[in-house]
């Protein structure tokens, strides 16, 4: 797979240079092109960003930049291209799944206010939030997205793994215990050194059940 992101700050991206994220890349599996939009600006400042038509606060990026990036990056639309946006669809894990299986994806980052309208309706295929909430920038989102996505490419993580994390089985993940067997005063369940690996996945799948009801009962009415 490979994951182009568009962004004004690409500094910001060292953490997809590390881990897991950082090995699939040098190993092969996955291909993440950072791309600085003040490159293709026309302006000798290298500015991106103008005053909104209308008025208002803050400063909006200009069409021209991003527009010349995407099509230098993506000049045949071959990647599903994204703006990250509050505006946008909800990340979810159905929508991890779906982007799982693309060749390649397209990320926009916004600043500012964001980017012209101009720039979504000609280039954009999808808008996409994390949350109900605001950032200062799309590139916090689209590190979240390349995470969540690049785990489940091919190779990247042990599939046994992604079968058992939560939202997999549509509830949330039991609790993980390691050594020592016991920690200022708590001990580990007895039931997962017991060696009996029917009450193990019994218990897990209590546990799991709970923490759903607990923390997000949404996920059980969809069952």
């Amino acid at each position: 797979m490979r994951i182009d992101v568009l962004t004004l700050f690409p500094e910001m991206f060292t953490p997809l240079k590390t881990s897991i994220i950082g090995r699939a890349v040098d190993s092969g599996k996955l291909e993440i092109n950072i791309v600085d939009i003040r490159d293709y600006t026309l302006d000798k400042h290298k500015k991106c960003d103008d005053a909104p038509f209308g008025g208002g606060a803050g400063m909006v990026m200009m069409p021209q930049p991003i527009a010349d990036a995407i099509k230098a990056v993506d000049p045949d639309h071959q990647a599903l291209r994204i703006y990250l946006s509050p505006k946008g669809r909800v990340f979810k894990q159905s929508v991890v799944l779906e982007y799982s299986k693309k060749e390649r994806i397209l990320l926009l980052c916004g600043h500012y206010e964001g980017v012209d309208q101009r720039v979504i309706d000609l280039f954009i295929d999808q808008e996409l939030s994390i949350g109900d909430f605001v950032l200062t920038g799309g590139e916090i989102a689209a590190m979240a997205v390349v995470d969540a996505v690049a785990r489940y490419v091919d190779g990247v993580i042990n599939g046994e793994s992604l079968e058992q994390e939560s939202f997999a089985s549509g509830m949330l993940e039991y609790p993980h215990y390691t050594r020592p067997q016991e920690f200022m005063g708590l001990k580990v369940p007895e039931v997962l050194t017991s060696g009996h690996h029917g009450n193990v996945e019994k218990w897990r799948a209590k546990k799991s059940k709970e923490i759903t009801l607990k923390n997000r009962p949404d996920l059980l009415e969809k069952e």
